[in-house]
């Protein structure tokens, strides 16, 4: 039977940890092995903004008897990742550039958005009626030593998602001068979390009832370790978090240390988890949490067991990041019928343009998802909406899009409305590639932009065909188009310096 040795790898806030696995289309996502190695990581960045020589020295030592490991396994790929705690450090150019030299493993930092989407990856290679769980009002609550994100899917949607800055770890740093005074401590905790959630459901969740609530993360296995006596097995109720939140405020991370074996560092930061999740619960009014029991390094074997098509996902993870672009430019209150048709335009041309454009699929979202937003500027200001559009953008999280990603995609609707500087001018903020690719979806973003200027839908469906250096876009409409015709004539100039083809409008008056 083929099948790949795959090793996941994830420096954490607490913790590093390797997962080795035999992936295959037969057997799926199995699990060989599990190594882990304790490390403050989180400590030295929310409390100083930066990791000490003394940390990235063990790391590195972590590292290299992992890579000893795999080895011993004949690992054939491998894919490390680290999120909050490097992302944030000062230094974290630095670290990488260390790791990598003594260790030879490359380590990926993820951004906020790309460590979510890959946790929901794991959620629904873990659970084959994710869709199913998902039809109704559901939460995914993803907690990390640094932040949670809070995500709403909607009839298999997903609606919204936001980051809060009420990490287990981040607290208990913030917090820290009264945890002498436990009452005080917990009293605090409290009234700062439910701050941070109140707002949360004022600005995304208002009326909306939560059927489902989805939670990972270490302190919510943790928690199930707590009660034995309830025989949880993957779901917790409100009546049984009550339980597990009594248990932990009255006794001190040491005795949760020694009476359930649960890692002191972990133990730690169970008292600002056990509130997020109770006052979670208390505000949505879901009966249940439902707890998958999966981790980062399961999801970063997950998506690579997709990625790769070794193991295929039923989920449609493009639909979301189209969803939640979708949802962003509702929230600015974006003309959709005007979007609809656009986007229409612009994905036919692409289409026919493949063999010239050179482009992938993931260039076709990048597309989609610039049509969408390209307009929602025009909610902050008339006079310079492409610039505000940007803004909201870069200011915005779209699960699936890496930071990088999202930066293409601003830049794109940016340079739909505003000058493009040559090469030469953004060397150093875009590489030759980016810049090229950033030029070829503007320009068809400005013609299919062009073809509905009135806003009033009056070329619909078109076909587009390439005769010889020209690009005929074919209509039928019995609308006078004067009004995209005169305003065709500047997007058609810049689409024909970027491919070299003349886009011409076809109008066939057919009764």
């Amino acid at each position: 039977m083929a099948y790949t040795t795959f090793a996941a790898i994830a420096v954490g806030s607490n913790d590093v940890f390797m997962k080795i696995y035999q992936i295959s289309a037969s057997k799926g996502i199995k699990q060989i092995d599990y190594v882990s190695q304790y490390l403050a990581i989180g400590r030295d960045t929310y409390r100083y903004g930066k990791i000490s020589n003394d940390i990235v020295d063990e790391l590195s030592q972590i590292l290299a008897r992992f890579k000893k490991k795999m080895k011993e396994y004949q690992v054939t790929t491998y894919q490390a990742y680290a999120s909050s705690a490097i992302r944030e450090a000062e230094n974290r150019e630095f670290i990488l550039d260390q790791v990598s030299l003594k260790t030879g493993i490359d380590i990926h930092v993820l951004s906020n958005s790309e460590r979510h989407y890959l946790m929901y990856k794991g959620i629904a290679s873990h659970n084959a009626d994710f869709d199913n769980v998902i039809q109704k009002n559901t939460a995914i609550i993803d907690m990390g030593a640094g932040s949670i994100q809070i995500s709403m899917f909607d009839k298999q949607a997903l609606a919204t998602t936001q980051n809060l800055k009420i990490g287990s770890m981040r607290l208990q740093g913030l917090l820290e001068r009264q945890q002498e005074r436990l009452s005080g401590y917990k009293d605090m905790i409290a009234e700062y979390i439910s701050n941070e959630i109140d707002t949360f459901n004022n600005y995304f969740m208002k009326d909306k009832s939560i059927k489902n609530i989805i939670a990972v993360g270490d302190e919510i296995d943790a928690m199930r370790r707590m009660v034995p006596e309830l025989h949880i097995t993957d779901s917790i109720d409100s009546g049984q978090m009550s339980i597990i939140y009594d248990k932990i405020v009255k006794k001190s991370a040491e005795e949760i240390n020694a009476e359930y074996e649960i890692p002191l560092e972990i133990a730690d930061t169970l008292l600002p988890a056990a509130e997020i999740y109770k006052v979670f619960l208390a505000r949505s009014k879901a009966e249940l949490i439902w707890t998958p029991g999966i981790d980062i390094c399961d999801s970063i074997a997950a998506n690579y067991a997709d990625e790769s098509g070794k193991v295929l996902l039923k989920h449609d993870f493009k639909q979301d990041i189209i969803s939640m672009a979708k949802n962003l430019s509702k929230r600015y209150h974006s003309n959709r019928v005007h979007i609809s048709n656009v986007l229409n335009i612009g994905l036919e041309i692409f289409d026919t343009m493949k063999d010239i454009h050179g482009l992938n699929d993931r260039n076709r979202l990048y597309l989609q998802i610039a049509i969408i937003l390209h307009d929602c500027g025009k909610y902050i200001t008339m006079n310079a909406g492409g610039r505000e559009s940007y803004n909201i953008i870069m200011a915005s999280e779209i699960i699936g899009l890496s930071h990088r990603e999202r930066e293409l995609v601003a830049c794109i609707v940016k340079y739909n409305t505003v000058y493009l500087p040559a090469y030469t001018e953004l060397e150093g903020v875009l590489n030759k590639d980016e810049y090229i690719l950033i030029t070829k979806l503007t320009a068809i973003l400005r013609v299919a932009n062009a073809m509905d200027r009135s806003h009033k839908q009056k070329i619909g469906k078109i076909t587009v065909e390439r005769k010889n250096k020209k690009l005929i876009l074919n209509t039928d409409t019995l609308a006078d188009i004067s009004l995209e015709r005169t305003l065709f004539g500047n997007k058609a100039d810049f689409f024909e310096d970027v491919y070299g083809i003349r886009p011409i409008i076809k109008q066939r008056r057919n009764l």
